[in-house]
């Protein structure tokens, strides 16, 4: 089977088969201007010059099409550690949210608890239809409710939801990923009305059995806006085909539908017990983009838990504003 090495960001990558070639031409991981070489070829030409992989990109099916079903919105972030996003809706138009995430609103929107994500697809079914979209949520230990901000009255209107800790909170278009993100369970923040809100499970049985985020992730499927949150620092990366990252399994916040998710052990039985990073990992392939957060919020109470006194404990005070520290306690009685 022909094998191509290819150049990006002047790095040389590969050897890749045909069809991962073309996949990743496909997503939009390579275009026609992307340096290949296989041999025989006497030297590196572009993709557009090669007969053997336009012939197979043209029988490519471009990804399904599905009708405008989200709202349209607009939005505007704000702060830094501690973000809120505000969303600006034109009358008629709605915005979805977990329970507990508004912050504030403006005169003209009206709030609605519904049952299961409040997407178009939940209400134009039936009662079947709604217990499963509530299961769902209920799987991925979520509420079985979630809000609908609805704009009534006239003009411009606006609602705000925050973030639960430090964090980022961050826009994706689901357009652009081909009307579906996987995310962990707990990072879905708030979206226009009309994307849906499910599971995504993972096959393996090593994600399965020992996946830090769960077995059980959540899929956002639709073409509108949604907002996720993750702690500390996001880190986006870009895999090509064949491109492998390992990450810590609480520090994945979300991926396209193209990465191949999967868990790793993290190998001696020195380095799990000891290392301090657990015993396995998260392994991902691309082709596909992926997001990362630097404060998993597992890892942010493990701290807290870890440095609050303990109610009842001997030596509770632990004196973290006094510099005799833990001699102050010789003297209390």
């Amino acid at each position: 089977m022909e094998s191509f090495f290819v150049v990006v960001n002047g790095k040389q990558q590969g050897p890749f088969s045909v069809s991962q070639i073309r996949n990743s031409l496909a997503q939009g991981v390579y275009n026609d201007d992307t340096m290949v070489w296989a041999q025989g070829m006497a030297d590196w030409q572009p993709i557009s010059s090669v007969a053997t992989l336009q012939q197979k990109t043209a029988q490519v099916p471009p990804p399904p099409v599905r009708g405008t079903q989200a709202h349209e919105i607009d939005y505007e972030i704000f702060g830094h550690e501690m973000q809120y996003v505000e969303i600006e809706l034109d009358p008629g138009e709605s915005a979805v949210a977990e329970a507990g995430a508004m912050m504030y609103m403006s005169d003209g929107i009206q709030m609605e608890t519904v049952f299961g994500d409040g997407s178009h697809r939940s209400e134009s079914g039936g009662f079947m239809d709604k217990m499963l979209g509530a299961g769902k949520r209920l799987i991925t230990g979520e509420s079985l409710f979630t809000t609908v901000f609805s704009h009534t009255g006239q003009g411009k209107a606006r609602v705000a939801f925050s973030s639960p800790y430090p964090g980022k909170i961050i826009p994706l278009d689901l357009k652009k990923y081909q009307n579906r993100i996987i995310c962990q369970k707990d990072a879905f923040l708030c979206a226009a009305k009309g994307v849906a809100i499910g599971v995504a499970f993972q096959k393996k049985i090593g994600t399965a059995l020992f996946g830090g985020e769960g077995f059980i992730m959540q899929q956002l499927d639709g073409d509108g806006l949604t907002f996720v949150h993750a702690g500390g620092t996001i880190v986006e990366k870009e895999l090509v085909a064949g491109e492998t990252l390992r990450v810590d399994t609480g520090c994945l916040v979300a991926l396209t539908q193209t990465v191949n998710y999967d868990i790793e052990f993290v190998g001696g039985v020195k380095s799990a017990i000891f290392g301090g990073e657990g015993f396995f990992f998260a392994t991902l392939e691309g082709p596909g983009h992926v997001w990362l957060q630097s404060l998993p919020f597992s890892r942010l109470a493990g701290k807290i838990h870890s440095a609050a006194p303990q109610t009842g404990s001997v030596g509770s005070s632990k004196g973290e504003g006094s510099v005799l520290g833990e001699l102050g306690s010789l003297f209390q009685r």
